[in-house]
């Protein structure tokens, strides 16, 4: 209602009448230059860009500023590479940490818009697949707030994730033209244009090595402004667009075809047109090399301007030698996407600096730290030699080098141990000889990480089990975290407000803090507000669903959610067994009483996965049935949510009331949607992977619904074999399940359709579906006896938001930057663009 909108919200700033008047008066005057140019009445788009363009102008002042502070002071510089930023959207997170978004609101108000209806308009910068990439994005936002000297660098890719359409069931993709309408919140710098080098070969001469006859491609940086929340800082995220050299194929074509010649400029531009939509699986395309190799080249060109240019490097010739080098940059790898930062930094110092080889490999090693993200050994990226005997030539000479240094030095440690040299190689031999980029990340970085306690234990002693015992000290663990600005303050404006009432806005920048919340665990108003707030949210996503996508759902039922991307080692299918069985459940005793509940699942499965796709198949025939079965009424329905993405993520999760994070114990690296809900008062129903693991240590494992085999089960069972038809024989709802899905009940019009999933469950799942099908069902027996209990339930929920303040990225990137940086986040503002700089 209108009185709710106007009342200010402590967590969304006060809103001051100059705030207010300013923001009006801009919001015209950049309305006013929109359509003078094009036309005389208004569209939505046009407000909204004209409050975007607003809102920019506040950040710009403070970016400067902050560029100008770095340049004075000189601190050692955060080089976050990563090829996925999955960003969403920009407008709300600006305001948010600009503390802007009352006088905002407040300005739109008055102006007889609505701020919600223009923050819809906004595209989601959807540059990543799913956790890797919103990880990034998380990250950027606590270095900001962290006041850390940050940069991230990636592609701007002219096409994100695909958006998914569901027809007739099945998931369709569809170009992202997020560009379109043009991007308010990006600045192009031409003049920070860089060449990068394809192919080509490789001369030894007297004076050292060159590399010639190389294709030139151009990297194009396009600069967005990361704000920190209310400290005034403002880093760059820079992404680099290819653009072809104006001369491009003229040389050959001098006689020739010019027209052809010019319309050969997409083969260089294509580099930066299309993120690859796979996660968590390695798919060895030229294309993707090159991209790889595209964010690597012009990046670290970047680098070391910026080190040789520094204040300090202007008055003192020690910036032209690069011993210090390690003292004021540091390059954190995600994943293995930007290794070849590794070859190509060792190349700079050694063909171009002139550096000597040992001295240059030190420096590499001291600049680069590695995160790993999985250890599913699809993912592993393992490029053909032959590729990059083509595409990268001295790379590939220099990798070789490393790997002989590498080599030796096993070999003197392990004499006769040939197994070990190549278990440990860089290079791969066999058929086709490969590259096993880990390999090189993990001898060319100083530090090594997993992503949660669980996973760091597997990476080091099994993935990487050689180099552990080589170099114990080189691995750590950070456990992930997720940004309380997007997603608590953001996304669920109400449980923030509740929560600052309480324990001040402290929790904001410390969530740590939320700790003080264990003395209202029996606080009968809270109790309330807490479950007040939340069906409050769930209101609101029920009326979304139906505007959006015509689907009625009972909003006094449990919100089931289960949201990520498809995956056989998410093990979707499970969720998928537990709705089928509910439904037979409620077939065989209509009368009896159930537990009512939505099921809710949602994600993307990358276009090439057979197996994703057929699941999606699958839980739409599932709903189909279930949701048009008079017996079962509101008792239950299952709902697939189209097009899941950043945007779509901050709705469904403040509305969740039990989370699904059912893994099989050892393939989920950590998870990140888990503590997303955890924060935003959902219950967790998981296995013991990931950083689930933590959630139940700090939580206490009896405040979340934890079931299945551990990793030491799943060991035990692959040694034994797993033989799923023993589960299929003894569990007599499974076999029904199974055999439904198997004879078309859920695909009358198509019989057969599912038989690939049933003959993947039956004979050959990796993941083990059936082994905790019967731990599931009896543990989604006891979120239901406790959803029952309205008090209990809201009573666990506040217990799990108290206790999930391990799970900031502020604490994360905390202890990036003391354990792996060597940099000490600080807690002071920048002065404002409005106050003198000292």
């Amino acid at each position: 209602s209108d009185g709710d909108r106007r009342k200010q919200i402590s967590v969304r700033g006060i809103a001051g009448l100059g705030d207010v008047a300013e923001v009006r008066k801009s919001f015209n005057r950049h309305l006013h230059f929109t359509l003078v140019k094009d036309r005389n009445v208004a569209t939505p788009r046009d407000y909204y860009f004209a409050l975007a363009h607003t809102v920019r102008d506040h950040l710009v002042g403070r970016w400067i500023r902050t560029q100008q502070h770095y340049y004075e002071r000189d601190p050692k510089r955060i080089y976050y590479l990563s090829l996925e930023f999955y960003m969403g959207r920009t407008l709300q997170n600006t305001m948010v940490n600009l503390g802007l978004q009352n006088a905002c609101d407040e300005a739109i108000y008055q102006l007889g818009l609505d701020l919600e209806e223009l923050e819809e308009i906004e595209e989601d910068a959807g540059l990543g697949n799913g956790g890797l990439g919103r990880l990034a994005a998380c990250f950027l936002d606590s270095m900001a707030t962290l006041g850390l000297a940050a940069y991230g660098y990636g592609i701007r890719y002219e096409f994100g994730i695909f958006n998914q359409k569901i027809v007739d069931g099945w998931q369709v993709e569809e170009a992202d033209d997020w560009l379109r309408y043009g991007n308010p919140w990006e600045k192009a710098r031409p003049e920070y244009m860089l060449p990068v080098h394809f192919y080509g070969r490789v001369e030894h001469t007297p004076d050292g090595v060159k590399w010639i006859d190389t294709q030139i491609v151009l990297a194009m940086p396009y600069d967005t402004p990361v704000p920190g929340y209310k400290n005034n800082t403002v880093n760059t995220m820079r992404l680099w667009s290819a653009k072809a050299p104006n001369d491009f194929n003229l040389q050959e074509f001098n006689m020739g075809d010019y027209i052809e010649a010019v319309l050969d400029r997409n083969l260089a531009e294509n580099i930066s047109r299309v993120l690859y939509p796979n996660d968590n699986f390695f798919e060895g395309k030229e294309l993707r090399l090159k991209q790889e190799y595209f964010v690597v080249a012009a990046t670290l060109q970047d680098i070391i301007r910026r080190f040789k240019s520094s204040k300090f490097g202007c008055r003192d010739p020690v910036r032209t030698c690069f011993e210090t080098f390690p003292d004021k940059v540091a390059i954190q790898l995600n994943d293995t996407h930007p290794a070849l930062s590794i070859p190509e930094l060792m190349r700079i110092l050694v063909d171009v600096e002139k550096v000597d080889w040992d001295k240059a490999w030190e420096i590499t090693k001291r600049t680069c730290a590695y995160t790993n993200h999985t250890v599913l050994p699809e993912a592993l990226e393992r490029w053909p030699v032959s590729m990059f005997e083509k595409l990268l030539p001295r790379h590939l000479e220099i990798i070789y080098a490393l790997n002989q240094m590498h080599l030796d030095r096993v070999a003197a440690l392990y004499p006769g141990d040939i197994d070990r040299l190549r278990r440990m190689s860089v290079i791969e031999e066999g058929d086709c000889k490969r590259i096993n980029m880990a390999h090189l990340c993990v001898i060319g970085s100083h530090a090594v990480n997993g992503v949660a306690r669980i996973h760091s234990d597997i990476v080091k002693n099994s993935v990487f089990k050689d180099f552990y015992e080589l170099e114990p000290e080189k691995f750590q663990n950070k456990t992930n975290g997720i940004t309380p600005r997007r997603w608590l303050l953001l996304c669920n404006p109400g449980l923030a407000d509740i929560i600052a009432e309480k324990i001040g806005e402290g929790f904001i920048t410390d969530l740590s803090q939320l700790k003080k919340l264990l003395d209202f665990i029996d606080n009968e108003t809270f109790i309330r507000d807490v479950a007040k707030v939340k069906q409050e949210n769930k209101l609101k996503f029920a009326a979304y669903l139906e505007e959006q996508y015509k689907v009625k759902i009972n909003p006094m039922s449990m919100f089931d959610v289960q949201v990520k991307r498809i995956h056989e080692y998410k093990r979707q299918l499970l969720n998928c067994l537990h709705a089928i069985t509910l439904y037979n459940r409620i077939r065989c005793n209509p009368s009896k009483s159930f537990v009512p509940r939505t099921i809710m699942i949602g994600g993307k499965a990358a276009p090439g996965y057979h197996m994703a796709k057929m699941i999606i198949k699958l839980i739409t025939s599932i709903g189909e049935v279930i949701n048009n079965d008079p017996y079962v009424g509101d008792k239950l329905k299952v709902i697939f949510l189209e097009n899941y993405r950043v945007s779509l993520a901050e709705k469904v999760i403040p509305a969740a009331d039990l989370s699904q994070q059912i893994s099989t114990a050892g393939t989920e690296a950590s998870g990140t949607g888990n503590m997303k809900f955890m924060v935003n008062g959902a219950l967790t129903i998981g296995t013991m992977d990931g950083a689930n693991v933590e959630m139940a240590e700090e939580a206490g494992e009896e405040n979340l619904f934890i079931f299945g085999m551990r990793v030491e089960d799943v060991e035990a069972l692959d040694r034994k074999g797993y033989n799923a038809r023993e589960y299929y024989e003894s569990l007599p709802e499974l076999r029904q399940a199974i055999d439904q899905i198997s004879s078309g009940f859920f695909s009358p019009r198509d019989p057969g359709c599912f038989r690939d999933v049933v003959n993947m469950l039956m004979y050959h799942d990796r993941f083990k579906v059936f082994a905790d099908y019967e731990a599931y069902i009896k543990c989604q027996g006891q979120v239901d006896q406790l959803f029952m209990d309205p008090r209990e339930w809201t009573r666990k929920v506040i217990r799990n938001i108290a206790c999930s303040g391990k799970f900031s990225s502020d604490r994360t990137i905390t202890e990036y930057a003391r354990e792996i940086w060597g940099v000490e986040p600080s807690a002071t503002a920048i002065p404002p663009p409005n106050l003198p700089r000292n």
